[in-house]
């Protein structure tokens, strides 16, 4: 149940994103789901891997390369869903940030409701 809710949120973070960064869109809320699962499977199964491969130069740039290779992630989703869309990597930054941001906060806020 609780992945349930935190797949949703996530979805409601996907839609606060595409609120504040022009660049993104997302056409609707079933699409918000999907593109909040395929998030979720590359953040869990790719993002690792990259970011092994990708450890000289995150060591060299003191770790700023990750908000790249985040935006490069969240720009690839973009191009591969239809319904999401992430116009260009620089969105697709300021994106995954700001989708790392919203969807930390809602979960956090999700904890606290259901400790009590």
């Amino acid at each position: 149940m609780k992945l349930l809710i935190i797949w949703a949120l996530n979805a409601l973070a996907l839609f606060a994103v595409a609120n504040f960064v022009p660049g993104v869109h997302v056409d609707g809320y079933a699409a918000a789901l999907i593109a909040a699962l395929v998030l979720g499977f590359v953040n869990t199964l790719i993002r690792p891997v990259l970011l092994i491969l990708t450890l000289p130069i995150t060591l060299v740039t003191l770790g700023l390369f990750i908000f790249a290779l985040n935006g490069f992630l969240f720009w690839f989703v973009g191009s591969v869903l239809k319904g999401f869309v992430v116009d260009s990597f620089w969105h697709g930054v300021l994106g995954a940030v700001l989708y790392s941001i919203f969807s930390w906060a809602l979960s956090s806020a999700a904890a606290q409701v259901m400790r009590k």
